[in-house]
Order: structure tokens, then C-alpha cells, then sequence
């Protein structure tokens, strides 16, 4: 965009969550000094010839981008400079960043932030906001050394066309832009700054005027109550098979003393002698099973953290650079799970095991991101990813990830195979005739149902901080959808087992593995809704985007509920 730039400073550092989130904060060409109030400060003027192509081209993307309701988002003191006002019901929402300019169509419909002001009347009109009153709001500290702490920063969106832009006075008509002019556009970027001494907000609360104004958490309360009662429900439902119906049928074994009764055999007593055969294609399983534990573990340290308070919006890019470290450091326990899986279904690759286990997974994760990353430079995106830190984060997978994989899986593979109870049959038992509920695919596709039931409305959220740049601070509900959602994959799969089991069906592994897995199906067509419904996004580049980091989520997201 082509707005006033400073001049000659250096950019802040960042964190690894924040690159890779495509954050790059910039310096400011609007300076403060503490307590010096400011009015109607020139930052520079920009002026535009429409006979020029190339000024043409830079108000043609400042009128798309006002069209598109862009925002600002500026940072002092690492706090967002957020700009209130009044909604319905009298509560006033404070939104992080504000708008470019705004839009008055064509027959006089004013769009987005241009019902503000009265004076926005001119049709097929665009009105940028090229003032802004700032006024910050700081807290004396008592007791300590002498100084003041920033407690907040609000500011005021206005347009003005200055008449002499040398000395501006910041008043009169609003600066607009018609949508069919030709000559020289001039826009001159002013502001102005006050200072408030607020004594009711302390330092360490000074991010909650942000939060509350967010109106989610009802909404959260009822969500979190649906899910609890999905659990109770499958609970009891677990509960009541492996009390009653297993009670029974055991009691009904142990009563038999003679053979020819044992002959009888019924439901899932007749596959013992096969339940514990090998799956097909058990080096892929077990490295799915290594890959989700990894997975399982990093969610759940993060999320803890995250209800800790140490990964707050307030630091940024902190949740991602957890997530990552985190995910690096437990290849251990994803070769582990991997090999210990591998050698019970009897099998002998343990070196494509381990380099499977290391590899597949991140490999997918990697070469996605990748791809997504080379359109992005492409489009000349200030979210692309430098050279350097694809490097960095190739150096962390094979240095520390992939060699703790090696370590897990040596760990893995010198202690004994999982002993089974019952001995394998020689000959494979035949599979009777199943009904449809028992056989493979719906019950596959019943699965995941209940577990998208307890989460979507918290996917809601996320997917909205995601992609629509809302905070998301709600990590404590979070914490309690994940533990709700565990719970409701394991219940699920253990009862559809039973009863594909008491159909005399054992094949079992693969199927258990991908009832609470389908749930990823179910997440990838709420994003595929939710793009559509939701989103505004034109441009085949911003589509591959959006889906090629969906596909990633939802890999993540098969691979953990699996």
C-alpha cells in the first residue's frame, strides 16, 4: 500500500510464530512524545496523476482495498490501537485495527464504516481516513520509580481534505475520492495526539477492555454444555456394555464346564482366535499411530500452557512457536508408539518404519506449506516466508526431530512385542455376512459425527481468528473441548468396535483408527461451508491458499482424533 513509510528505521525482530504466521510488524512514521499533545501534525502528502499508469495503479488498489473494508492494525507498546464505538444494545465493540476508507455506492447505499459520519453522502464515492485522533491512556506507578505505564490506546478515524496541506487544520470537508476522477488526487496523512491519565486500570488488566467487548462467551457456555451431554450420553452407553452386556456373556463362559456347550459360541467369543491378527497395511498404521501420538501430546502441552496464560494474544506469535518447538522435541514418543505397534503385527522393516514415522507425516506437512509458501512468493505477498527460516525449520526436522525418532524407535523395538492373551489361528476365520450398519463404511462415517458435534462451534472461532483476524483467548473452553473431544473419540470407537465385533467382523485396527479419524472429513466440509458462507475471497491464489492450509489442519486434525 502506498502509505507515508519512516524513514531510515529497523524493522522489529520476530519470533518464529510469527513468520510463519506471515505477521511482519513495521516501524511507524507517526512519532510521540510522552505527554506532548499534538494537534493536526503533518506525516506526508501523497499526490496521484490518473494520466500517470503507474499512480493510476496505486489509487486503483487503495479504492479496491476500501472497497474490500481493509484494516489498519497498529501496535504501541506492543497493545493494539483499537478504535470503539457503539453497537446495538449499548455495549461498544472494540475492533483492533480500522478501516483504510469506506464506500458510498452507487445509489447512496454508504457500505462498511461509512455509516460513521453524515457528512459521506457523495454516490459511487470513496472517503478515506486519512487523520487519525489518537489518545492514549496511561497509569502513573506509585511506589516505584518515577514514570507511567501505557494502559491504553484508542483512536478516532476521521477524513478531511486539506485545503493547505503545508499548514493543515484538521477541518472542513472529508476528503473523497469519486470513483470516475481524473487530474491530480492529493492526500495528505495527518494526526493528532492527547494523553489521559487513567487511574482505574492497572497495567497487568490492561488488555481486558479488548476481550470484553468480544461477545462470544455465552455462546461458549452453550456449546461446552451440548458437548458434556454427547459424553454423558456415550458414557453411559459404554458403560452399559462393558457392565452389563460383557458381565454377562463372561459369566454365561465361565458357567460352562462341559465341552460340547463350549461348542455354542456366539457373537465376539468366536474371532478370539483371530482378533490379534496382523492388519493389512500395518506399517502404515503404526506410523499413523506414531505421528497422532506425537500430535496428541504437543495439542495437549500447548493448550495447557495456552490456559496458563503464558501464550496470550498479548505475546505474539507465541502459540505457533510453541506448537512447533514442542512438536520438534517429541519425536520421541512418536517412534516409540510407532515401533512398539510395528514389531506387535510382526513385522521385520524396522528401518523404513523408523524413516516412514520421521518422515511421512512432517514430509506432507512440509511440501504443503511449501507449495503454499512458493505461491505466496509469487503474488509478492509480505506473508511470504524467507529463505532463512524454511531453512531454520528443515534444520529443526532433521537435527532434533529426526534423530529423537531414531532414539524412540531403538527404545521401541529392544523391548519385547506386546504379548497377546489369546493364540492366532493359522487359517483366517470367513467374515459372515454383515449387516449395514456393522459394515465398514457407514459405520466409519457414523463415527465421526458424535466427536464434530462437540467441537464445531469452538471451529467456529478458531477458524474465524484464523483467517478474519479476530483474537482468540478462549483457551480455557479450548482446553475443555479437547479433553471432551478425546473422550467422545475413544467412546465412539469402543462401541462401534463392539459391535462390529459381536457381527464376528476382525478387522478391527484400521477400522478403529479411522471412526474417530473421519472426523477430519467432517472438519474439511465445515471448511469448505465455511469459506463459502463467510469468507469474501476472489482470486484463484487466495482459494489454493485458503484449502492448501486447510488440508494441512485437517491432516493434523485425522491424525490426532486417530
Amino acid at each position: 500500500f502506498d502509505f507515508c513509510q519512516a524513514e531510515g528505521k529497523k524493522r522489529p525482530s520476530e519470533n518464529l510464530g510469527q513468520v510463519l504466521f506471515g505477521e511482519r510488524i513495521e516501524p511507524s512514521p507517526y512519532r510521540f512524545t510522552f505527554n506532548k499533545k499534538e494537534t493536526c501534525k503533518t506525516v506526508c502528502t501523497k499526490t496521484y496523476d490518473t494520466t500517470k499508469p503507474e499512480d493510476k495503479q496505486k489509487l486503483d488498489f487503495l479504492k479496491k482495498s476500501m472497497l474490500l473494508n481493509y484494516q489498519h492494525h497498529w501496535i504501541v507498546d506492543n497493545m493494539p490501537v483499537t478504535w470503539c464505538y457503539d453497537v446495538e444494545d449499548g455495549q461498544r465493540f472494540c475492533n483492533p485495527g480500522f478501516p483504510i476508507g469506506c464506500y458510498i455506492t452507487e445509489d447512496g447505499r454508504p457500505k462498511d464504516a461509512c455509516v460513521i459520519n453524515s457528512e459521506f453522502h457523495e454516490k459511487d464515492t470513496f472517503y478515506i481516513f486519512n487523520h487519525v485522533d489518537i489518545k492514549i491512556y496511561y497509569h502513573v506507578v506509585e511506589n516505584e520509580a518515577l514514570g507511567a505505564r501505557l494502559v491504553a490506546a484508542k483512536l478516532e478515524p476521521k477524513s478531511y481534505r486539506h485545503t493547505h496541506p503545508d499548514n493543515p487544520d484538521c477541518s472542513g470537508v472529508p476528503m473523497d475520492i469519486s470513483n470516475k476522477a481524473n487530474g491530480e488526487v492529493k492526500i495528505a496523512y495527518t494526526y493528532s495526539v492527547s494523553f489521559e491519565e487513567e487511574k482505574n486500570i492497572r497495567w497487568a488488566s490492561r488488555w481486558d477492555y479488548i476481550l470484553e467487548s468480544m461477545p462470544h462467551t455465552h455462546i461458549q457456555w452453550f456449546s461446552i454444555m451440548n458437548s458434556l451431554v454427547i459424553v454423558l450420553f456415550l458414557s453411559g452407553m459404554v458403560a452399559m456394555i462393558m457392565l452389563r452386556t460383557l458381565h454377562k456373556d463372561i459369566a454365561r463362559y465361565n458357567q460352562m464346564d462341559s465341552t460340547e456347550d463350549a461348542q455354542e459360541e456366539f457373537g465376539w467369543k468366536l474371532v478370539h482366535g483371530d482378533i490379534f491378527r496382523p492388519p493389512r497395511k500395518g506399517m502404515l498404521l503404526s506410523v499413523f499411530l506414531g505421528s497422532g501420538t506425537q500430535i496428541l501430546i504437543m495439542t495437549f502441552v500447548t493448550l495447557f500452557f495456552a490456559c496458563l496464560g503464558f501464550l496470550s494474544p498479548a505475546n505474539r506469535g507465541a502459540l505457533m512457536t510453541c506448537a512447533v518447538v514442542l512438536w520438534v522435541l517429541l519425536g520421541t514418543p512418536a517412534g516409540y508408539v510407532a515401533a512398539r505397534f510395528y514389531k506387535s503385527f510382526g513385522g521385520e522393516k524396522w528401518k523404513t518404519n523408523v524413516l516412514l514415522t520421521s518422515f511421512l507425516c512432517p514430509g506432507i506437512v512440509f511440501a504443503d506449506f511449501f507449495i503454499m509458501n512458493l505461491i505466496l512468493w509469487g503474488e509478492g505477498s509480505s506473508a511470504a516466508i524467507p529463505f532463512g527460516t524454511l531453512v531454520a525449520i528443515l534444520a529443526l526436522w532433521f537435527c532434533i526431530s529426526v534423530p529423537l525418532t531414531f532414539i524412540g524407535a531403538y527404545f521401541g523395538f529392544k523391548k519385547n512385542a506386546i504379548e497377546h492373551p489369546v493364540r492366532t489361528n493359522q487359517i483366517p476365520r470367513q467374515i459372515p455376512e454383515q449387516s449395514f450398519y456393522t459394515k465398514p463404511l457407514p459405520g466409519i462415517i457414523m463415527g465421526g459425527i458424535l466427536p464434530f458435534g462437540c467441537i464445531f462451534i469452538q471451529l467456529f472461532f478458531i477458524l474465524n481468528s484464523i483467517w478474519s483476524h479476530q483474537m482468540y483467548y478462549m483457551f480455557g473452553f479450548l482446553f475443555l473441548v479437547f479433553i471432551i473431544l478425546v473422550i467422545t473419540c475413544s467412546e465412539a470407537t469402543i462401541l462401534l468396535c463392539y459391535f462390529h465385533l459381536c457381527a464376528e467382523d476382525y478387522h478391527w485396527q484400521w477400522r478403529s483408527f479411522l471412526t474417530s479419524g473421519f472426523t477430519a472429513v467432517y472438519f474439511l466440509i465445515y471448511a469448505i461451508h465455511y469459506f463459502f458462507s463467510k469468507l469474501q475471497i476472489t482470486g484463484t491464489a487466495s482459494t489454493i491458499l485458503y484449502f492448501g492450509y486447510t488440508m494441512i489442519m485437517v491432516l493434523i486434525f485425522f491424525l490426532f482424533t486417530g
